[in-house]
């Protein structure tokens, strides 16, 4: 899914240094009294590394479902005991309709397939296109989610416009800091990037970037399990969604 990155616009910034979660300074971030860390918890208990270079969307879908306690199928060599693994994650036959494991293994994930497979697994989701997103609608949907414990959101983004090698790449988010304005990446590739705190103008600029599989932009998912009963938000700051 690696697709050359759309430009800075001039005028605009490079990207802001990346804090990595375990300084000083990123604890510090994700100790502060505003900090929104409500998924920081459960996603951290089940944090993957994704089992080859192009599996960063099936580790985080099931840091996902596990976060979430979404029932799993067994898990091969753990007797009863169930839960989510980047294997079983393809046992439901449903789920081959979006993605199957020999292609992703090549090919990685786009957007709309990492919806179908999560959603395949009996979650509800919402996909968020970076293109269809305002700079403030994005950190609308940060602010919202990430103080919800009930649902969570993964975000494909392309490297490059973070200052990072690489290009497309998906991971969950797991808490935003209002005051800085930063968000904490869990990077599922820790063999290569640790967890970070990024620049949320720059995220957004990263998923924007075009995923040329797709000829789209990249953009959000957020799961949850149920429907959520939220107050509506601001006039005018709804994104758009896709719910299919």
């Amino acid at each position: 899914m690696a697709a050359r990155p759309a430009a800075i616009p001039a005028g605009e910034k490079p990207a802001a240094a990346l804090i990595p979660m375990a300084s000083p300074e990123g604890q510090e971030l994700l100790l502060r009294r505003r900090t929104l860390r409500a998924d920081y918890g459960s996603l951290s208990q089940w944090f993957e590394t994704q089992a080859n270079q192009a599996y960063c969307g099936v580790a985080s879908s099931v840091m996902v479902l596990n976060s979430l306690a979404v029932q799993a199928p067994p898990a091969a060599g753990y007797g009863s005991y169930r839960f989510w693994t980047q294997t079983n994650l393809f046992a439901a036959p449903a789920g081959l309709r979006f993605a199957r494991p020999e292609l992703v293994a090549r090919q990685g994930l786009d957007l709309a397939q990492l919806q179908g497979l999560l959603m395949s697994q009996g979650v509800l989701s919402e996909r968020y296109h970076g293109s269809d997103l305002s700079l403030e609608q994005f950190r609308l949907l940060l602010r919202r989610n990430l103080a919800d414990p009930g649902d969570r959101l993964l975000v494909n983004y392309h490297r490059s416009a973070l200052g990072q090698a690489g290009g497309g790449h998906i991971s969950p988010l797991a808490a935003y800091d209002p005051q800085t304005d930063r968000v904490l990446l869990l990077d599922v590739a820790r063999y290569r990037y640790p967890a970070v705190w990024v620049d949320s103008r720059d995220l957004w600029r990263a998923i924007r970037t075009i995923d040329a599989s797709t000829g789209r932009s990249r953009g959000l998912i957020r799961v949850t399990l149920a429907s959520p009963a939220a107050a509506p938000p601001p006039p005018g700051t709804q994104p758009p969604r896709h719910p299919s």
